[in-house]
């Protein structure tokens, strides 16, 4: 399992960095989680094939997680017209609205795409990779997914209201060979009471702004000093898995 972070700023873009938008390749087929950016540019800039993406998994709906989806459908959608995602979106009503921006376009009618909404559980299972949603508190409707694929498992928190209270409980009870967390809304050391009570063998801490950069650099050095290798990533940054 490869990860690049494509985008890895907070609410709004940055110098040299994107929103969060974070792309994942298993055996030939790629997914995304967040598109907060424009992913098909993100894409062709690595020569990757627009068809391979199979599975598009939004935390929530604020524009630093999702202003880049229309753009996909709507370049897939008269372009690359054989790519054919499921779209796991937490507000499904979104697709009424891009169907709406599909019209203004005058390109084309929007064609069928597969959207589905996010609800608790087991969202996606392709035989190459499954994702499992878990309910947070940063909004009416927010995310964390469980990724697990090549006997791997990955948590992305989303944006969370805070560790101490809506940290995913099912990744707490496993073994997590990466955990990507966000430190946007709170202090990254709110994260240690809590990865005290996880198995995680690598920490990466994306989504923050320079405000919480004390608090991440000190976080990711007491990890490492417990022999918890952490991260701070930024645009372009690839982590095998």
């Amino acid at each position: 399992m490869r990860i690049t972070f494509i985008g890895t700023s907070h609410g709004v873009p940055e110098a040299h960095r994107k929103c969060s938008c974070t792309m994942i390749e298993v055996g030939g087929n790629i997914y995304f989680v967040d598109m907060g950016t424009h992913a098909i540019e993100g894409m062709r800039d690595r020569n990757l094939p627009i068809e391979a993406v199979k599975g598009i998994f939004i935390t929530h709906m604020h524009g630093d997680h999702s202003n880049g989806l229309i753009p996909f459908i709507d370049i897939c959608n008269w372009f690359f017209i054989d790519t054919d995602p499921l779209i796991c979106i937490p507000n499904i009503e979104a697709v009424d609205i891009i169907k709406k921006w599909q019209d203004i376009t005058l390109v084309s009618p929007l064609r069928e795409f597969r959207f589905k909404e996010t609800k608790e559980g087991v969202i996606f299972d392709d035989g190459v990779l499954k994702v499992t949603a878990v309910a947070t508190q940063h909004c009416l409707n927010s995310y964390s997914y469980i990724l697990e694929a090549e006997g791997k498992t990955v948590l992305f928190t989303g944006d969370l209201r805070n560790p101490g209270i809506d940290f995913p409980a099912p990744a707490m009870e496993r073994e997590l060979d990466l955990a990507i967390c966000e430190a946007a809304h709170f202090s990254a050391l709110d994260y240690l009471p809590v990865f005290e009570k996880c198995k995680i063998r690598k920490v990466c801490i994306n989504h923050n702004f320079d405000l919480q950069l004390p608090s991440v650099l000190t976080l990711c050095d007491t990890l490492n000093q417990k022999g918890i290798p952490c991260v701070r990533v930024l645009d372009n940054a690839i982590i095998d898995v």
